[in-house]
């Protein structure tokens, strides 16, 4: 079923109609629900009688539950939805476009996704809030150009995980709030002469309404922000579970073995996730390269937001619950971190800035230590432990008071 078919008289060629059809059938449910609001509209208006909007209201509801409505006769979700209310779908597109539709459908689709996203980062958040308290205390390096650097713990190093979800967490929720306004209302581009209400109060012009995708765009950029923060935790996960580092053990329910070498435990949780990234930046690039070139206010064109919105949507859920997964489950390796930190080189920033506090520039002081180190007589005067309990800076000194206030953030006691 196509809804402009009184234009264009002639049949398309087949090959036309497998461009033009859009695979959208994810979008039915949110299709209903604000098929449901316009119901209400129209009768507020006048053009639906209490009837006719119940019948609307029920059929609707029942759709919304059943993706077999959406055939390969329709040329979209909107047509499916309309071919099958019956009588009442040929009263129910009366000031509305597929413009304003598809924004409204796609609006309440992204915000769903990012109330999805943000529940599983959640999960992953609080997993590792568990694995850093168990960890509080365990001493491990502190890495700069994945050299060793300072001692802190393992508990710190994992507190900063959280603190990325946490940022990830605040980026969906931008996403969704971007999303909430309905552009219903606005017609094709310039409202309607039938008197509906118009869009909400946040969307001030009717060309924008039905032309902006920037909702799109920051769940996109939301999603592809987390792959990289999950790539980073991924790549350390990866090294962390060499022989080389041995700092971690992966737990067997959330890794795969060689077809080859008997021997082998491989992270391909963290690996895919890894290059998940990569995937999902591209989402983002493709849609501001589709957006970029369009004139207002609707264009075809912007049939090809959903596609990568749909992937991008799995891709996080997939993700996100595979590493909950593999982070519940890592096993810290206490003896070979113990051996990592008792490198005495960790501690010659302590040595130097014990130098300043006797009055030497600091200048100096690294100057004195970096020969040390140079020739073979370094001596660090003091222990891992020691150093990382004197700093004062957000995390080492604090591991736990730390992960009750990241639990509090998330609503979760433990």
């Amino acid at each position: 079923m196509t809804l402009w078919s009184g234009r264009v008289g002639a049949a398309l060629d087949p090959a036309v109609w497998k461009l033009l059809r859009a695979n959208d059938a994810e979008l039915l449910p949110y299709d209903c629900q604000a098929s449901a609001e316009h119901a209400a509209r129209l009768h507020g208006a006048g053009l639906l009688s209490e009837d006719e909007l119940n019948e609307a209201e029920e059929r609707l509801a029942a759709i919304a539950h059943d993706p077999a409505t959406v055939l390969e006769t329709d040329e979209d979700v909107h047509s499916a939805i309309e071919r099958a209310l019956g009588p009442v779908g040929r009263k129910i597109h009366a000031g509305r476009s597929r413009n304003d539709q598809v924004a409204a459908a796609l609006r309440l689709y992204v915000a769903d996704a990012c109330a999805e996203a943000r529940e599983e980062i959640d999960a992953l958040a609080l997993v590792t809030l568990s694995f850093a308290e168990t960890e509080a205390e365990t001493l491990m390096p502190g890495y700069t150009h994945l050299q060793r650097g300072q001692p802190i713990t393992l508990g710190h190093h994992l507190l900063a995980w959280v603190e990325m979800l946490e940022r990830d967490r605040a980026r969906f929720a931008g996403a969704a709030d971007a999303a909430r306004p309905s552009p219903l209302g606005a017609g094709a581009l310039a409202g309607s002469t039938l008197g509906i209400d118009p869009p909400d109060a946040q969307m001030r012009n009717s060309v924008d309404a039905v032309a902006d995708r920037d909702f799109a765009l920051d769940y996109l950029y939301a999603a592809a922000t987390l792959f990289v923060h999950l790539s980073r935790i991924g790549e350390e996960i990866v090294l962390w579970a060499t022989s080389e580092f041995g700092f971690v053990r992966l737990p067997e329910e959330a890794s795969t073995g060689s077809s080859m070498m008997p021997q082998k435990l491989n992270p391909d949780v963290a690996e895919l996730v890894r290059g998940k990234a990569g995937t999902a930046i591209g989402r983002l690039t493709g849609l501001l390269a589709t957006v970029k070139g369009l004139p207002l206010a609707y264009d075809r064109d912007l049939q090809e937001d959903k596609t990568p919105v749909f992937a991008a949507r799995s891709d996080v859920c997939l993700a996100l619950r595979g590493m909950t997964v593999l982070v519940s489950g890592l096993v810290a390796d206490r003896e070979r971190l113990e051996e990592a930190v008792s490198d005495p080189l960790l501690l010659a920033t302590d040595v130097a800035e014990d130098i300043v506090r006797g009055g030497i520039p600091f200048r100096e002081a690294h100057e004195q230590v970096a020969a040390s180190v140079r020739d073979g007589s370094f001596r660090a005067g003091t222990t891992p432990a020691d150093s990382v309990a004197a700093r004062r800076a957000p995390g080492p000194g604090g591991v736990r008071e730390a992960i009750a206030a990241a639990r509090a953030r998330f609503g979760q006691s433990r």
